[in-house]
């Protein structure tokens, strides 16, 4: 077992591997301006969550520009109208420009299904923290996305 594991890490080590969050934290990702439209709501908690700074004063920084949508869909109706499932959708598009050219861009797009419950509190929580599972699933992207070179 020391065997394996010794000429394992022999091979990780010089073979140029990396880890993919390499710079899971952004403070160095500074930006000119940050635009943001859409999902208020989304758009709040990506940049609590990369903790984005913008500096207005460097115009050798690129600019950022975050366009989210959410959307809650009836997916499923029995016989009698009645909604059975729902599916729930986000977008979120990064874009990183410069002088009004795009650099990079990402489009992001995650969604999940699910049944309807009796009790519309329970719903409305439920759909709720589906939504925040799905931006931090897309968070994961937009930091892989920003490590990439």
């Amino acid at each position: 077992m020391k065997k394996i594991f010794l000429i394992t890490l022999l091979f990780l080590s010089s073979c140029g591997y990396n880890i993919v969050y390499v710079d899971t934290d952004l403070k160095n990702f500074k930006f000119s301006n940050i635009i943001f439209e859409g999902d208020k709501k989304i758009t709040k908690m990506i940049v609590n969550s990369l903790s984005l700074e913008k500096n207005e004063f460097d115009d050798t920084l690129n600019e950022l520009n975050l366009k989210t949508d959410f959307s809650v869909d009836a997916i499923s109706k029995n016989s009698k109208g009645q909604v059975e499932a729902y599916r729930s959708n986000i977008t979120i598009e990064v874009i990183i420009s410069k002088n009004n050219r795009i650099l990079k861009n990402k489009k992001i797009n995650k969604n999940f299904s699910y049944n309807n419950m009796d009790n519309r509190f329970e719903l409305v929580e439920y759909q709720n923290e589906v939504k925040t599972n799905l931006v931090n699933s897309s968070i994961e992207e937009i930091i892989l996305f920003f490590n990439l070179k």
